[in-house]
């Protein structure tokens, strides 16, 4: 029901509208405009069993003469065939096969035109000025069913919205109903309820369009001054009770009429439209012009949202903090569960106590070994139990002469040695994988809880929007043909801008884009994230404050000689805006296995570093990952954290080679001596930061890379040999001089990555 009350509506709507511009014409010779309408509404998706029945009873209204019926009916035939054929072979209608069409619909009214002896240049640039006004209708039509009536028209939009209201005008001039002057009735309503949602300038540019409009139909500028003044008087009585502009614009028309003598005569009948438009204002309801202001403006929307915005960021920051309270007192409690290891001398003396009693207890020399000889027999026990422990097993010949020659039950002392040491090792590696684990979920817990403390921080402060470079940027777009919906800017912190812009799919890639954005923003901004909206056509592109450097990279590596498949496995990865991680980590050997290793570190690493986790938990959770396998093949892990915004490097090192800085005054050496990942439970990792400057390259490498040259100082001097300047053509040459050195062949797996600081 709700659906035919709304094609109801449409009909008459349309209806109107084709009456009223199938009057509309220029100097009163060439009508063009109803035609284009109809073929740019049927364009713009509205439905064609609607607008072809209207426009045909506008038009036959306007004309019902034998030459205008069959000139309608035309009209509507090369709309409707053409439109049903593509329908029929699923082939959508291009606008130039559109423009066709309507140029083909005119053909009647041509022939009509010059047989009824109309010159034919006037009757040839009635078609040709409709091909232009469709063109213009297209042109508006598109971007408010894209967008909506909401947002910022662009400069040509304006002017071809303008046109459209020109032709209207222009048909309304000659829709007078016994002197009432529906032109009048209209414009004066119109630019009352303008001013009430709008601003006063585009009071003022609706009425000086309406008034040429007017002067296009008859070359008549009767009404040009009049609108003009109405203008000015609704603007300048724009109050918050509408009984002053009503007033204003009834007065402005009695000076007009009476002082002026703009108008040819006084008529009563011509005073009224100004009188009825008044009171057709001030009766309508407020709530009217109020959803009007929303259907023509988002601030009330946009006003809403930021404050919806702000207090969920409030709610956020404080359900972080208690998620990170939960967090880190779950981490104490993990801790107080993890079971220490005996020490070595208390384990001793248990497995000896164990032994004495289920060996010895029994014997006939047990008063004889252990009390008179008890420190002797101690010592030896306590011997024996620790080569076992050591070499996994003990045989007879590491029993002493002493005891060998007193003892009968030696080969059940050697056995029952043997089994309790081994028991023990499995135990004790047991407990010390378990303690491993619950160190590793107290390490995450911890980790969680220091990651939901950041985002918390991140959330706290309120966002404060920046509306007036938000409307300056909307201009400035529109004015450069960039489509932009909606816009927010704010300050996320005293360093760094935010800005997100709605345009079109388009727009995205236009250079213009960013360097309007860095002029509004009074800063260089850079896009750094792309996504699309809900509404189709249309992204989100976010932009924020530049850092102050940027980087490029290169890399070259190669497997071990007779190898298919290398060790080595890097990443490079964005972790925000500003910041970068490169890695290298070197499986220790070559080959599937050692490749496998890698990469299985450097995937946590990687995935740790994205999720936002702190260096030293993410290398101390991954190293007791790798240490609970039972493989021994250990890893090399070589990081730096590059910080673009403040153009510092943080290195991070587990066993890996040193790594390199070479700059304009030399190159810097940084070294490690930490173990490899996946060998100690506990190992740990070396930092250092490093303030980077302009023009420096960070050289990370493998050990085969490093392992080719004679010393670390031999490969300084080297690097500062190299004179290219593309980071690719930096890691060739490195990889080339390293595999020279060894005749060409790679004697281990050789990774390099070159970083260029500009």
């Amino acid at each position: 029901m709700k659906n035919k009350i709304i094609y109801i509506l449409k009909f008459f709507v349309f209806l109107l509208l084709f009456f009223v511009l199938s009057r509309a014409g220029i100097n009163g010779t060439i009508y063009p405009f109803a035609f284009s309408m109809m073929f740019a509404l049927a364009w713009a998706n509205q439905k064609v069993w609607l607008v072809a029945p209207a426009y045909l009873i506008g038009s036959i209204a306007n004309n019902y003469s034998f030459e205008g019926i069959i000139s309608a009916f035309v009209v509507v035939i090369l709309l409707l065939v053409p439109y049903y054929i593509h329908v029929s072979l699923k082939k959508p209608m291009t606008k130039w096969e559109l423009f066709i069409y309507a140029f083909l619909s005119q053909t009647a009214w041509l022939v009509f035109a010059i047989l009824g002896n109309m010159e034919i240049y006037f009757a040839v640039l009635s078609p040709i000025v409709g091909l232009f006004y469709l063109f213009i209708a297209l042109s508006i039509f598109e971007p408010i069913i894209k967008r909506g009536l909401a947002y910022k028209l662009t400069l040509p939009e304006v002017v071809c919205g303008g046109v459209i209201l020109m032709s209207i005008a222009s048909g309304l001039a000659g829709c007078e109903i016994y002197g009432f002057s529906l032109l009048k009735l209209f414009v004066a309503f119109s630019l009352l309820s303008i001013s009430q949602v709008s601003s006063s300038g585009r009071t003022m540019i609706f009425a000086s369009l309406m008034g040429l409009g007017a002067l296009i139909s008859n070359n008549n500028p009767i009404f040009v001054a009049p609108f003009i003044i109405w203008g000015l008087a609704v603007i300048a009585f724009k109050f918050s009770n509408r009984i002053f502009p009503a007033c204003a614009i009834v007065l402005s028309e009695v000076l007009i009429t009476f002082y002026f003598q703009l108008y040819y005569s006084f008529t009563i009948v011509g005073f009224m439209p100004v009188v009825v438009s008044a009171v057709l204002f001030l009766i309508v309801p407020k709530t009217f012009y109020n959803a009007l202001s929303i259907l023509l403006s988002t601030e009330k929307e946009r006003s809403a949202v930021k404050c919806l915005l702000n207090r969920n960021r409030d709610i956020l920051q404080r359900r972080l903090n208690k998620l990170s309270e939960v967090f880190f007192d779950m981490n104490a409690v993990f801790r107080t569960l993890i079971k220490k290891s005996a020490g070595e001398e208390e384990i001793k003396e248990m497995l000896y106590e164990e032994i004495k009693s289920s060996i010895c207890k029994n014997c006939p020399e047990f008063k004889h070994c252990h009390r008179t000889f008890n420190e002797d027999t101690r010592r030896i026990f306590v011997n024996l139990i620790s080569i076992s422990l050591e070499r996994g097993k003990i045989n007879v010949l590491d029993l002493p002469s002493y005891l060998s020659s007193r003892c009968g039950n030696s080969a059940r002392l050697i056995g029952e040695i043997n089994t309790l040491s081994n028991q023990y090792k499995s135990y004790s590696q047991l407990v010390g994988n378990i303690d491993t684990s619950k160190l590793l979920i107290s390490d995450q817990l911890e980790g969680i809880s220091g990651l939901m403390k950041t985002l918390a921080s991140e959330v706290d402060t309120m966002i404060s929007m920046d509306t007036g470079r938000e409307k300056r940027l909307l201009d400035e777009l529109s004015s450069n043909n960039i489509i932009c919906t909606d816009a927010v800017v704010y300050e996320k912190d005293a360093r760094t801008m935010m800005t997100t812009l709605v345009v079109r799919d388009e727009d995205v890639n236009k250079l213009k884009l960013q360097g309007i954005t860095s002029k509004i923003c009074g800063q260089k901004m850079a896009i750094y994230d792309v996504y699309p909206t809900e509404r189709a056509g249309l992204m989100s592109v976010n932009l924020k404050t530049a850092p102050r450097y940027d980087c490029i990279f290169g890399l070259a590596n190669t497997p071990k000689g007779g190898s298919t498949v290398s060790g080595d496995r890097h990443c490079i990865e964005r972790l925000d805006g500003d910041r970068f991680i490169f890695a290298i980590c070197d499986g220790m050997g070559s080959g599937v296995q050692a490749g496998n290793k890698a990469e299985t570190a450097i995937g946590l690493i990687e995935n740790f570093y994205k999720a936002g986790f702190e260096s030293e938990i993410i290398l101390s959770s991954v190293n007791r990952l790798m240490n609970l396998e039972s493989s021994e093949i250990f890893s090399t892990i070589d990081i730096a954290i590059v910080d673009l915004k403040d153009g510092i490097a943080d290195f991070i090192k587990m066993g890996a080679s040193s790594s390199y800085i070479r700059g304009d005054e030399g190159c810097n050496i940084i070294e490690c001596s930490a173990l490899p990942m996946g060998v100690l439970d506990n190992a740990k990792a070396i930092t250092k930061k490093v303030v980077l400057n302009d023009k420096d390259y960070i050289i990370l490498c493998s050990d085969g890379i490093n392992d080719a040259f004679s010393s670390d100082g031999d490969f300084r001097d080297f690097l500062l040999t190299i004179k290219g300047q593309n980071p690719q053509e930096y890691a060739d040459q490195i990889l080339a001089k390293a595999l020279s050195i060894n005749n060409g062949y790679a004697v281990d797996d050789m990774t390099v990555l070159v970083i260029k600081i500009f």
